[in-house]
This record gives C-alpha cells, sequence and structure tokens, in this order.
C-alpha cells in the first residue's frame, strides 16, 4: 500500500423526505472524525435533492469533513460549470471538497432532461476531455481558450483555487484507462470489493494506464463503495455464497478492514448503510464512532510494529 492513510466516508441519503436525518447524520460522523460524506446524482428524480445544494448546505453546518458527489453525472453537468461549482464550494469550506466524476450510466434518464445522448466512445471521450478543461480552470493564472471534441471556452480566467481531488465512478475498459491516466482516485462500481472479480480484472486496466503515461499506479486510490450491517453479535459467516461482504460485530468489520487495507492496498471505504442488525441509522453512528477509528488503529499499530 501507499504511504497515504485510508479515508474513510458515509453514504447519505439525499431524499427530500429525509433532510434532517441526513444533516444530523453528517454533522455527527464530522464530530467523530469521518473524512467524506457522500451523495448520489440522479438529477431526473424529483423526489432526490440537487446532489452539490446538499454537499454544499452540509458543508455549511461542519467544520473537518469533506462532502463529495458519488459521482457527479458529467452529461448534465458541463465540465465547466463543474470546474466552478467545485471551485466554490472549495473556497467557501477552506479545500473540503472531492469532485466525484463519472461519464454518466443511465442514458435514457440523462435524455429525459434534455441532454443529447452520446455512445459510450463519445461518452467516455467527453469524460477525459472534462479533466483537462476542468484542471484549466483551477489554479489560477492566465484565461483559458480550449477547443476540444465536446467542449469549448474562449478567454475564461480560471478560478484562484486549486483542483480538488478527482475520484471516478469508472467500469468500461475505455473509462478505466482514463482513470488510469487522469484520476486521483477509483471507486468501483457495484458495490465491488477488494476480493472481487470485477476489482480484480479492472484494477490492473488502471495500473496499465497509469504506467503507459509514466504516473506511479499507487497515487490512484481505491475507495470501496461497501454496504453492510453492523451486528451486536459476531456473525458466523461475513460474507455469502457468492463472497460478497454481509457485515459483522464492529471487531469482525475492523479485523476485514485492516486487511483490506494492509494486504490489499485498499485507499478508504465509503460506508452505506442496510437495514438489520443494529438498523441502518446506528449502523452509521457506529462505524462512524467505532469501526472507523478501530481500523486506523489497527493499521497504525501494524505499519508501526513493521517499522520497529
Amino acid at each position: 500500500m501507499s504511504g497515504t492513510a485510508p479515508r474513510f466516508g458515509l453514504g447519505v441519503s439525499n431524499a427530500v423526505r429525509d433532510i434532517p436525518q441526513a444533516l444530523d447524520l453528517v454533522a455527527r460522523v464530522d464530530r467523530a472524525g469521518l473524512d467524506h460524506f457522500s451523495v448520489s446524482d440522479h438529477p431526473y428524480h424529483g423526489r432526490l435533492l440537487d446532489a452539490y445544494s446538499l454537499v454544499g448546505f452540509a458543508l455549511g453546518r461542519t467544520a473537518r469533513i469533506s462532502g463529495m458527489v458519488n459521482v457527479s453525472n458529467l452529461p448534465v453537468r458541463p465540465a465547466p460549470m463543474l470546474a466552478r461549482a467545485v471551485t466554490s464550494l472549495s473556497a467557501l469550506s477552506g479545500g473540503r471538497i472531492v469532485l466525484g466524476l463519472g461519464a454518466g450510466g443511465s442514458w435514457d434518464d440523462i435524455a429525459r432532461l434534455g441532454v443529447p445522448r452520446l455512445t459510450g466512445g463519445e461518452a467516455v471521450r467527453a469524460f477525459e476531455e472534462s479533466f483537462t478543461l476542468i484542471r484549466a480552470l483551477t489554479g489560477g493564472g492566465a484565461s483559458v481558450t480550449f477547443e476540444g471534441e465536446f467542449y469549448s471556452v474562449h478567454d475564461i480566467d480560471p478560478a484562484p483555487v486549486a483542483a480538488p481531488p478527482i475520484w471516478t465512478g469508472s467500469n468500461g475498459p475505455k473509462s478505466l484507462a482514463v482513470t488510469g491516466r487522469q484520476a486521483d482516485g477509483w471507486i468501483p462500481g457495484h458495490a465491488a470489493d477488494w476480493l472481487s472479480r470485477r476489482y480484480l480484472e479492472s484494477r490492473p486496466i488502471i495500473d496499465e494506464a497509469a504506467a503507459a503515461v509514466g504516473r506511479d499506479p499507487r497515487e490512484i486510490a481505491t475507495i470501496y463503495n461497501l454496504p453492510g450491517l453492523v451486528s451486536e453479535a459476531p456473525l458466523a459467516a461475513t460474507r455469502d455464497a457468492d463472497g460478497r461482504w454481509v457485515g459483522g460485530s464492529v471487531r469482525q468489520w475492523v479485523e476485514e478492514l485492516a486487511g483490506a487495507v494492509l494486504e490489499h492496498g485498499a485507499g478508504g471505504v465509503t460506508y452505506f448503510p442496510v437495514g438489520g442488525g443494529v438498523g441502518a441509522e446506528r449502523a452509521a453512528v457506529v462505524w462512524a464512532e467505532e469501526i472507523a477509528p478501530g481500523v486506523r488503529e489497527a493499521v497504525g499499530a501494524a505499519i508501526g510494529s513493521s517499522a520497529v
């Protein structure tokens, strides 16, 4: 694993009906020391809050935690305006923002918003082009003129704010290769974890693409979206018959995740609470106050003992 400490986050509902609970939960896990909170981006559903509106509002009520959209729906959030949104949130929050970026997956839904439909190849090319433009529009400096296949801007002043870390939700081979060339982090899709076939087949594509452009693949962290129940007592089996993580007691979670970091190089985990066990709301608190600190302590102890 790299020398960067693992990051721990929480997936938070952005349903309109869940506003009080979501805001209270973000404030509580901020106090507990989680690194980030995460909300989804499905603007074609009226029952959901706009993801960036929720992130910005929640950041204004917290002190340490970072916010991210997991992942920003690029086709409906053009790169120049997305650059303005994340640099504004960074400036307002003291740098507490991560840019989650995706090429767009549900094109039937995206098209309902009036966005022209792209082919898979076009979406991936637009995805890679967005990295160049977003980074050009950050960090200050001379005005930017950019003429690409999908984006065109003329004499636009960059924001005097550094670009945030960019984590992608890539799945297909071409999109994974873009992650290897461009991104700071990768979020495997479909809740794939470090033992899954999806991860084992996908991560080498990222690593090879990174190496091909002279990057150290270890610079690209893998941040897992991981659901699971938190139980009062240990479970007899923490994975199902297909090998998918089910959950377990605090100790079982800590042992599993410490192993993921130390043995598999996991860069972090965003936890998505599920029903069962102690219940979703209580599980989120236990995650922030007991499991994440427990993993940090176990990883720190293991690294310290190996250095002696």
